[in-house]
């Protein structure tokens, strides 16, 4: 390996890890725990490879070498002021390339341990995708299965509340996985930051005990659970919640209470169903939400869209789904999910 370069495998070595690349670049992933200095600003970025394609590349480097030494120059005037002689830091960006190397060189002037990642960022992203491959198929997932309204996120709290495993995908994903799960106060992160999410977690979990996870379709909201681990989950062994219908109704009318807050946004997300119900359905959908009437439109949601669904797709898609063990459940109040987790814990122990 070349002096002042090293690998994602390396990662752990370092102090802190610097982003070199545009807030824009770090906004859609990153690697964890990195901080965003850019030698280059979005609109910085776009000036000089425009200058490239349409003058000249020497125009493009000299002033994009001008904008990249006023960038790192500000840095070290600001967040890199005070940290300590022996500070080692790595520095990314796109694929290990010019603007790491800028900013590697400059720290290495000052006397710093800086390196270099290489392939960056690029080479970070290789890094997530195989990780699937090599930890999806081998980890011990138990896929808890269950109508909308059974509380399963809930249920998946509580399991690991109580010390167990869990790969919670919604909150991963910042979505319910219905049409109405779309969060009021937490926009979905991109595909590569979902996906990176997931794998840090993948890689803390242990071989010896279940690793509990919600049955997903392929896409939660606008985002897709990758190929490898939906391909395990679905193989996995499963577990059934059977929650009675009243049990679900007053769970789905407290857990999207939120609904009522914003109609319009209510009609959206019934708009969606359109290709899937009648137009008087829909109508009549649209007239319970504008009346707040919540029990009544979530027992029309249950019985005729999502009791329907989940009969067709978990009998196809999760082969572990008919020799499931089934909890029955009468109670999904916060105390009711704590004991029925604390059942499933005592039956799989």
């Amino acid at each position: 390996m070349r002096k002042g370069v090293a690998t994602v495998a390396q990662l752990h070595e370092f102090d802190e890890i610097i982003d070199a690349r545009t807030p824009l670049e770090f906004a859609e992933d990153r690697i964890p725990h990195a901080i965003n200095l850019p030698v280059l600003e979005n609109e910085q970025r776009v000036v000089v490879g425009t200058i490239y394609k349409q003058r000249s590349a020497f125009e493009a480097r000299r002033l994009g070498g001008a904008m990249v030494a006023e960038n790192i120059a500000r840095h070290l005037h600001g967040p890199l002021s005070d940290k300590p002689r022996n500070w080692r830091p790595l520095i990314y960006c796109w694929r290990g390339g010019q603007r790491s190397g800028s900013f590697a060189t400059w720290l290495r002037m000052v006397g710093w341990d800086a390196c270099q990642l290489e392939g960056g960022y690029k080479a970070f992203r290789h890094h997530v995708i195989a990780e699937f491959e090599r930890l999806a198929p081998v980890l011990p997932f138990r896929v808890v299965c269950g109508p909308t309204g059974s509380g399963k996120t809930r249920l998946l709290e509580a399991l690991a509340r109580q010390g167990a495993q869990v790969l919670d995908l919604e909150d991963l994903a910042a979505h319910k996985g219905s049409v109405l799960g779309a969060l009021p106060d937490r926009m979905q992160p991109s595909q590569k930051a979902f996906e990176t999410a997931i794998c840090m977690k993948l890689q803390r979990f242990g071989s010896e005990r279940p690793i509990f996870v919600e049955a997903e379709s392929r896409k939660i909201g606008r985002l897709f659970v990758p190929e490898a681990l939906i391909l395990a989950m679905r193989r996995a062994p499963c577990v059934a919640i059977d929650a009675s219908r009243e049990a679900r109704l007053e769970f789905l009318v407290r857990d999207y209470a939120y609904l009522g807050d914003d109609i319009g946004r209510l009609h959206r997300n019934i708009d969606h169903l359109a290709d899937l119900q009648s137009r008087e359905t829909i109508t009549r959908w649209k007239e319970l939400a504008s009346a707040r009437a919540l029990p009544e439109l979530f027992a029309e949601f249950v019985d005729r869209h999502y009791d329907p669904l989940y009969r067709r797709s978990q009998n196809s898609n999760y082969a572990g789904f008919r020799a499931a063990p089934r909890f029955a459940a009468e109670d999904l109040s916060p105390q009711g999910i704590d004991a029925l987790a604390a059942r499933i814990l005592a039956a799989a122990a």
